[in-house]
């Protein structure tokens, strides 16, 4: 079996905000696919501080990961080992690479569990005030400034013409960058909903206002990580 567990999004989110399940899992297998062992070990002992971190045989699936990269671990699940798959935060297989070992699971006719979790974009959805019915998720946007804008002004235009919520992120150190892009591109009318920090009980900062506000009111986003939300 794979199980696709959650990670947290905040370490300081207290762990009576996840399902006991996780726990039982982790405990259950030493086997695990992970985008990166620093974090995963942390996950690992977030959930579980008495599962022996010398126990546990970490196998790295990040974007440049393919199937010949992993097949080691492939032939044991065939065999019958259980493995877990550990997101960097949140769920596995959004905005992460992890669907490369689901897809081989579903061929293969190996059983994949996905067990409840946070997603920072569902959570910044569901707190700016847009449509929660009809939305994409962009994934990241270009780092080419001239490639940026083009796809900042689709996307602002993407909402005026259909309604649909225009969700997308950045790699947080260039949310700075990002965010003076958005108020330099952008209509100041249009309306933009910053979630950072989601989850953390102390830090957490999520607000819905138009561009024109947004230049009047400029947030700390350096190395935080954020969700952007662009809605009616």
């Amino acid at each position: 079996m794979l199980f696709l567990l959650p990670a947290y999004l905040s370490e300081n989110t207290s762990i009576s905000h996840f399902s006991p399940v996780i726990k039982d899992y982790i405990m259950q297998t030493d086997y695990f696919f992970v985008e990166n062992e620093k974090t995963a070990r942390k996950v690992v002992k977030f959930f579980a501080p008495e599962k022996k971190q010398s126990d546990l045989k970490l196998f790295l699936l990040d974007k440049y990961t393919e199937n010949a990269d992993i097949k080691e671990a492939q032939d044991r699940m065939i065999d019958g080992q259980d493995f877990g798959l550990l997101s960097e935060a949140g769920l596995p297989c959004i905005a992460d690479p992890g669907n490369l070992i689901v897809k081989w699971c579903q061929e293969k006719n190996i059983r994949v569990i996905p067990i409840s979790g946070p997603s920072s974009i569902i959570l910044a959805l569901i707190s700016s005030g847009f449509n929660g019915q009809e939305f994409t998720f962009n994934g990241y946007l270009p780092i080419d400034k001239s490639e940026k804008k083009k796809q900042i002004m689709h996307l602002e235009s993407m909402v005026q013409k259909t309604g649909y919520s225009q969700i997308f992120m950045e790699t947080p150190y260039r949310n700075n960058v990002l965010f003076e892009d958005l108020t330099k591109f952008l209509s100041p009318n249009t309306k933009l909903c910053i979630a950072a920090n989601i989850n953390d009980p102390d830090h957490e900062f999520i607000k819905t206002k138009t561009i024109k506000e947004w230049q009047k009111q400029k947030p700390e986003l350096h190395k935080i990580p954020a969700v952007f939300v662009l809605g009616k």
